[in-house]
């Protein structure tokens, strides 16, 4: 009985504080922004906190070992492969059209939305509000508690902007709640996420959602969770944003004679430090992979190592090294994980993706390699900005 009366009292103390805090937050949003606190308040007020979102964020335990080949089998497989051929069977004009428009190939467009949702199958059963509020108030005892419940508390204000818009207001709103629709509104910061806060088929944070997402079927509106074409556009987008360079591939496979040579330079560092030239002369890179015109890249062409950590068939550690180009550095940024950006690139392969380069005068002009990433600085992090870790 008291272990029940504690649990419960808990429990009260903790919406107590959650309500507290939120509306503090939106008296910030409402000050900086013009949005009338009552309208935002009326859309807050039945925000509640989830004790198993806390647990869904810790990171492994001390004894967990990333293994890359079991990650790899839980994301490039057959259901969802098949999948992702039916989707791009189903959005094929359009996806050419993306592509030749941005410059991302189809193949990755589909992959990531294969590895993120199966196409809408898994977009997350948590109201996004209650998610953000959980994670910005009451985040779990970690070393960046502070760091993440900022970030979450970033994450409220921009879905608060987001779903204001989408509700038919304007920024700043100047205390002006006129032509809002109040329960578009509701609907907005109702609307299911992932335990993270991601939302729609491309798992998008609400900050992204404003800052890369955009309306692909032309309907003046951006639905990420029903339309397939403004999550794929949104997808293309993000990635151009984020530096992709047209008709180059996203990583080279090296020999396994090279690892040992590899595993010198591979510091878990997400930035581009070698130039494929360097690489070559190391013994990692052969010459035709720094021939453009031969399917590789260019000789000035910045590249990382990339190291994914596995355990054989006798439980053995074993690490496969690949070199990271900066196709595979813009996917880094939409989850930072290279066991993701690997992942990807491969599912990518598996739909037809030829991984080299394709030099054609119908591509977009070639952007310049980013020489370094500033993921660690971004205050718009994607949807896996809630895994730092590089694997």
């Amino acid at each position: 009985m008291n272990d029940s009366s504690d649990a419960g009292s808990s429990d009260v103390a903790s919406q107590a504080i959650l309500a507290q805090n939120l509306h503090l937050l939106i008296g910030q949003v409402s000050q900086s922004q013009g949005i009338p606190p009552a309208f935002i308040e009326s859309g807050f007020s039945d925000t509640k906190t989830i004790p198993s979102i806390r647990k869904l964020v810790l990171p492994p335990s001390g004894a967990f070992k990333k293994n890359w080949a079991v990650y790899r089998q839980r994301f490039v497989e057959p259901i969802r492969l098949k999948a992702g051929k039916v989707f791009w069977e189903q959005n094929q004009a359009y996806l050419s059209q993306i592509e030749q428009d941005s410059g991302v190939p189809a193949e990755v467009i589909v992959a990531i939305i294969g590895i993120e949702t199966i196409y809408g199958r898994q977009t997350g059963n948590f109201r996004v509000k209650d998610v953000l509020s959980t994670l910005a108030f009451d985040y779990p005892d970690t070393p960046n508690k502070i760091i993440r419940e900022q970030l979450f508390k970033d994450e409220i204000k921009s879905l608060i902007l987001l779903c204001w818009t989408q509700a038919g207001g304007k920024l700043p709103a100047n205390n002006a709640s006129q032509n809002v629709n109040p329960e578009l509104f509701k609907q907005c910061v109702n609307q299911n996420s992932s335990y993270a806060g991601a939302i729609g088929l491309p798992q998008f944070m609400p900050s992204s959602i404003r800052a890369y997402a955009v309306d692909g079927d032309g309907d003046g509106q951006i639905d990420l969770r029903q339309s397939s074409r403004d999550a794929i556009a949104s997808v293309a987008n993000f990635l151009k944003q984020q530096g992709w360079q047209p008709g180059m591939p996203i990583y080279f496979a090296i020999p396994q004679s090279a690892f040992a040579q590899a595993s010198i330079l591979a510091d878990g560092e997400p930035q581009l430090k070698y130039s494929v030239q360097e690489l070559i002369e190391k013994g990692i890179l052969t010459p035709q992979q720094g021939d453009l015109q031969g399917g590789g890249v260019s000789p000035q062409s910045k590249a990382l190592i990339v190291d994914l950590p596995y355990a054989d068939q006798d439980g053995a550690d074993k690490v496969r090294y690949v070199v990271g180009l900066n196709n595979f550095l813009t996917i880094v940024q939409y989850n930072r994980s290279y066991f993701y950006a690997q992942s990807v690139a491969e599912f990518a392969e598996a739909l037809g993706y030829k991984n080299q380069s394709v030099i054609t005068a119908d591509l977009p002009a070639l952007p310049s390699a980013k020489q370094s990433t500033n993921s660690k600085k971004k205050k718009v992090p994607h949807k896996k900005a809630t895994r730092a870790s590089a694997n």
